[in-house]
C-alpha cells in the first residue's frame, strides 16, 4: 500500500509563490495518477490539480488555472504543485491523493489514499 507525505506549506503573502511536494513510499508513482485537493476552514475539500501516471496529462480546478502547475519526477516518486500569484483564497490545508478515478467531478470521496496534508496560509 502506498503512503503519501506532503511538504512545502507555510505562511506567505499575497502574490508570493510556493512549491508543494508529495512523496510516495510503498509503491512507485510511475504506476498511477496523483491529485491535489485543498480544504479551507469551514469549507469542503476542493479539487486543485491532477497528473496522470505518465505525466502526459494534467488537470486543474477553475480557481487555480493559469496560476498553478503540477509535475512529477517518477525517479524520485515525487509530485510537485507549483503555486504562483497566491491570494488569501488559496489558504487551506493541501492534500495529496491517489487511487481514485481521473476526470470530473473529482470527488474527494472517490480517492482511497491520502497524505496528512500541509498547511498554506496566504495573508493579504
Amino acid at each position: 500500500q502506498v503512503q503519501l507525505a506532503e511538504s512545502g506549506g507555510g505562511p506567505v503573502e499575497a502574490g508570493d509563490s510556493l512549491r508543494l511536494s508529495c512523496v510516495a513510499s510503498g509503491r512507485t508513482f510511475s504506476t498511477y495518477g496523483t491529485a491535489w485537493f485543498r480544504q479551507a476552514p469551514g469549507k469542503e475539500r476542493e479539487f486543485v490539480a491532477a497528473i496522470t501516471w505518465t505525466g502526459g496529462s494534467t488537470y486543474f480546478g477553475d480557481s487555480v488555472k493559469g496560476r498553478f502547475t503540477i509535475s512529477k519526477v517518477n525517479a524520485r516518486d515525487t509530485v510537485y504543485l507549483q503555486m504562483n500569484s497566491l491570494t488569501p483564497d488559496d489558504t487551506g490545508v493541501y492534500y495529496c491523493a491517489a487511487d481514485g478515478p481521473f476526470g470530473s467531478p473529482w470527488d474527494p470521496e472517490d480517492f482511497a489514499t491520502w497524505g496528512q496534508g500541509t498547511r498554506v496560509t496566504v495573508s493579504a
